[in-house]
């Protein structure tokens, strides 16, 4: 049984963003060919280096205005990719590359307040995802972050 969805952000989110070039806070929209990894929030896959076109924008993965509610730099591709639709695991291009993609889970409870937070490291980030929502009820849904850069990856629901 699946315990958990993956939440990417969607080509019908970016396909506005894209075309007034100013992110949801105002600031312009910077393309650039990719210098790292990233992985690009829509797609889920890593950018090819020196190969794909990427656009860094800020955004806010929260619906609510309070202390938790953190801003920050995402990237997704310039041109239009498929949303990620393997909503039952974890994007495995990202699960594989611990050396690039190193992860952190985040948890919030129905407030939007942080309750949770783990290194993934060298777990199995699918069974620790299945553990947290078995063992702590608290947490409405998590999200997946760069352990080093701190920025957001994804969404991660009940399922």
């Amino acid at each position: 049984m699946d315990k958990f969805r993956i939440v990417p952000l969607t080509k019908e989110w970016a396909q506005p963003l894209r075309l007034r070039m100013k992110d949801n806070f105002g600031h312009n929209i910077t393309r650039a060919l990719a210098t790292g990894r990233g992985p690009c929030r829509i797609s889920l896959k890593p950018f090819r280096l020196g190969i794909d076109q990427r656009l860094l924008l800020s955004h806010s993965p929260f619906e609510i205005e309070n202390a938790f509610n953190q801003p920050g730099p995402i990237f997704i591709h310039a041109e239009e990719v498929e949303t990620y639709t393997d909503i039952h695991r974890f994007p495995p291009e990202i699960k594989a590359d611990r050396i690039h993609f190193q992860l952190t889970l985040i948890g919030y409870n129905t407030k939007q307040e942080m309750v949770f937070s783990k290194l993934v490291g060298e777990k199995d980030i699918d069974e620790l995802i299945q553990q947290v929502f078995d063992t702590r009820a608290e947490i409405e849904y998590l999200h997946a972050r760069s352990a080093e850069a701190c920025c957001y990856i994804c969404k991660i629901v009940r399922a």
